[in-house]
């Protein structure tokens, strides 16, 4: 599958559940090539922005979306990577700040 492909499926079941992809393209493309890169490497797609187990157990909560999504959006408006944002965050009522890492150190 292509990153546009990706993109679209993604962009179409994360929106009803109220996420949004960054506005930044570029960004956002980047990211998603991570994803498929990291299906291909591992057989699943782990967030680009941290390193994998290669043990989708370990990785779990690192399957994207990561379960800190929703408290990273809630709090900040983006995800720790930027992937995935609030509607606020894209038109710029939420201010862009560094998203501290959530995933606890003994998993990383």
């Amino acid at each position: 599958m292509d990153a546009a492909t990706l993109y679209e499926q993604l962009k179409k079941i994360q929106e009803a559940k109220g996420y949004y992809f960054n506005r930044d393209m570029d960004k956002t493309m980047f990211l998603i090539n991570g994803l498929i890169t990291n299906r291909e490497r591992y057989g699943y797609m782990c967030c680009p922005c941290r390193l994998a187990k290669e043990d989708i157990e370990a990785d779990r909560d690192i399957l994207c979306p990561c379960v800190y999504r929703e408290p990273d959006v809630k709090e900040h408006g983006s995800c720790y990577c930027g992937l995935y944002v609030s509607a606020e965050w894209n038109e710029g009522k939420v201010a862009h700040v560094y998203v501290p890492e959530r995933r606890p150190a003994e998993k990383c």
